[in-house]
């Protein structure tokens, strides 16, 4: 007997080592699907939009603002052309190098800017729809035919003040250019925080109703792309973008969370 102990000995510590690590991984793929990952392609035409949360490009962080009111920005301008053109841009159209669009980091999508070029007196409108440019001392990325209006598409760059104009409510019948604008203002609006993202529907729905009993409007929401179906739990209920983001704040400082951000519904 003794010596078949000894023989099994082995093989039941590789036995013990490997139900360690399949625990271990099973812990991880919980925690997963318990808080997902809070990608911008969680997003969907249901919540905030993807373009309004903080993004890092290049291990620096950015925050687009919620309202472009007031905002006025100098600096150099770019512009960025055939190597795009055809690809998606940050909000989802296909880049056209002959639209008058830009790409600015912070601004919100769909803000018409003026663009007026201070070295040769020149200006024109366009739209953010892009994020962009990364480099350093450069404020705003236009369109090949923007850039060649205001003169710096053979030049490459300018020194340009940006002014945010809102976006446009009417247009010009024989041009289709923007003559009257509105403010943009991502603060106001129905918003709840969303606390975790499960796979599993049984999941989402135990948690929904433990929550419930701690926090007003506990409910899910479903969400589906190229990973799969997703079960989004949210919590509160809240009239500005202000006071949801204070909330998620406060919940995650306490420990209540591990993550928690605001969401419009």
């Amino acid at each position: 007997m003794k010596p078949q102990l000894l023989n099994s000995f082995p093989a039941l510590i590789g036995f013990l080592i490997l139900i360690i690590f399949f625990l271990a991984g099973c812990s991880k793929q919980v925690e997963a699907d318990y808080y997902g990952s809070y990608s911008s392609r969680d997003y969907d035409s249901n919540t905030a939009p993807a373009t309004q949360k903080p993004y890092r490009i290049k291990g620096k962080k950015y925050y687009p603002i919620p309202d472009a009111n007031g905002f006025s920005q100098t600096g150099i301008a770019s512009w960025y052309g055939k190597k795009f053109h055809g690809r998606k841009t940050s909000n989802g159209e296909t880049y056209n190098m002959y639209a008058m669009t830009a790409a600015h980091k912070t601004l919100p999508m769909e803000t018409w800017v003026e663009v007026h070029n201070l070295e040769n007196g020149q200006k024109i409108r366009v739209r953010i729809n892009d994020r962009g440019p990364f480099v350093r001392g450069r404020i705003i990325d236009l369109s090949y035919t923007g850039a060649k209006k205001i003169g710096i598409a053979d030049k490459g760059t300018a020194k340009v003040r940006v002014t945010a104009l809102g976006s446009a409510v009417s247009y010009a019948k024989n041009s289709r250019t923007p003559i009257k604008f509105k403010p943009m203002d991502y603060w106001k609006g129905n918003f709840s925080v969303q606390v975790g993202a499960f796979k599993s529907f049984a999941n989402a729905q135990n948690y929904r109703d433990m929550l419930a009993r701690s926090y007003q409007n506990a409910h899910m929401v479903t969400y589906e792309d190229y990973r799969g179906r997703f079960y989004r739990v949210r919590i509160g209920h809240f009239s500005n973008a202000n006071d949801a983001m204070q909330f998620s704040d406060r919940i995650v400082e306490r420990g209540l969370f591990k993550s928690a951000f605001p969401v419009g519904e």
